[in-house]
């Protein structure tokens, strides 16, 4: 059996994958603000306006000079004259004068005259016409001003920004309706072995369902991307390049998952060393699970060769595809993933030298979160299907004591 010479580190092939990939101009499309969620913008923008447009109440209360407040307590009430209301949704048609408030609404434009508002919980009204104060407030206090968020010409978002709820409410907030992003890049999907079929299909013996290719799928799209399957190819070299040929014109970059043998694996590193120019970078990587990974660059599109193993393939997916889609989308600054910080339940050994990506299932105490290792055999799916995140133990630990703090990346 094949054996790989170099085991290549994680970071490293990483590292070394994604600099020989072009600079990413990504293609772009224009949409609805409403319809960005989770894509990548593709242009700078700044502000058209001011935000806010006026100034405004933040709370319930009264508008007030601040000066007419001072030294309000519940002992000794500042008495003033109420003349009216500021509408909502409108201008105040009166300027208040010293010694006189009015009622005003959170989200209520601040009259003229005044530069504080006192929350109603301090107030009382005396008699008809008249306010009490018990608390003073200085210049400024509950109200947000004009331009506090932004002046016009001022620098929004940037092109790589990954859009979330908040950047789309302010988007909107700016009345900006259609904005610029990143196409979605395609990354063609193959599954490679005489034992994988079809999920619909009915297995014989010695036969599974292919469902990598629609885990992978399901990452890729979570990813901003677009998954491209190109179906189950058996190991034959000329099926699987032209079926990756085809892939490699059609779309972005692609992703093949290999049987289990290890001759299949080499066939797909020998095809994608085909495929053009510089082939492949990475044979066998110093991960478990997760060590036959391939990564190769064919003429400026990245092609990545997965291990057939369910488990092993999404989480390898997870270290080389999602840095590859964005690099592929331009962003920027890649938000870190979710993590948590929890404490192992039990001991955990590690082989020597091997960085490892454990399941975790997270449980609450009062002292924090719980881990406890989930002990997997790679083909197994629902092994990872019962983890609520991975553990990474480092290739210089031998294994982690039970007690020990570990960060668990969460599976979302």
């Amino acid at each position: 059996m094949p054996e790989f010479l170099k085991l290549t580190p994680p970071d490293e092939a990483l590292k070394k994958f994604l600099s020989c990939l072009p600079p990413a101009h990504p293609k772009t499309e224009g949409i609805d603000t409403a319809d960005a969620l989770g894509r990548v913008l593709a242009q700078n923008v700044t502000s058209p306006e001011t935000l806010p447009a006026f100034s405004r109440s933040t709370v319930d209360g009264y508008t007030v000079r601040a000066a007419d407040t001072y030294g309000a307590s519940d002992s000794l009430p500042v008495y003033l004259k109420l003349i009216g209301e500021v509408p909502m949704g409108g201008k105040p048609r009166f300027v208040l004068q010293p010694t006189e408030t009015a009622v005003i609404h959170t989200g209520g434009m601040i009259p003229e005259g005044t530069d504080a508002v006192v929350m109603s919980e301090y107030t009382q009204t005396a008699r008809p016409g008249e306010v009490e104060i018990y608390k003073a407030v200085a210049s400024g206090q509950n109200i947000i001003y004009a331009g506090e968020d932004l002046k016009p010409g001022q620098d929004v978002l940037f092109a790589g920004t990954v859009l979330r709820p908040v950047e789309i409410g302010g988007l909107l907030a700016l009345g900006i309706t259609r904005i610029k992003v990143a196409a979605k890049p395609r990354l063609g999907i193959l599954s490679s072995g005489d034992e994988v079929v079809e999920p619909h299909e009915p297995t014989a013996p010695g036969q599974v369902r292919d469902i990598n290719s629609y885990t992978l799928s399901a990452l890729i799209e979570s990813n901003g991307g677009q998954a491209v399957r190109y179906g189950v190819v058996k190991d034959d070299p000329h099926a699987l390049e032209e079926r990756m040929a085809q892939a490699m014109q059609e779309c972005d970059g692609v992703v093949v998952t290999a049987g289990s043998s290890a001759s299949t694996r080499d066939l797909t590193a020998e095809v994608i060393g085909r495929m053009g120019i510089p082939g492949v970078l990475v044979h066998g990587v110093n991960v478990r699970p997760g060590k036959p990974t391939i990564l190769g660059v064919c003429d400026g599109k990245p092609a990545i060769g997965l291990p057939g193993n369910p488990v092993s393939a999404l989480v390898i997916a997870g270290i080389f595809i999602v840095p590859t889609l964005h690099h592929l989308l331009g962003i920027k600054r890649p938000r870190p993933a979710a993590e948590v910080s929890a404490k192992l339940t039990t001991n955990v050994s590690s082989p020597d030298g091997r960085e490892v990506w454990m399941p975790v299932k997270l449980s609450a105490s009062p002292e924090g979160y719980l881990a406890e290792p989930i002990y997997f055999k790679s083909n197994l799916i629902f092994n990872l299907a019962r983890a609520d995140g991975l553990m990474r133990i480092p290739n210089t630990a031998t294994g982690l004591p039970a007690g020990n703090e570990v960060k668990v990346t969460l599976l979302i």
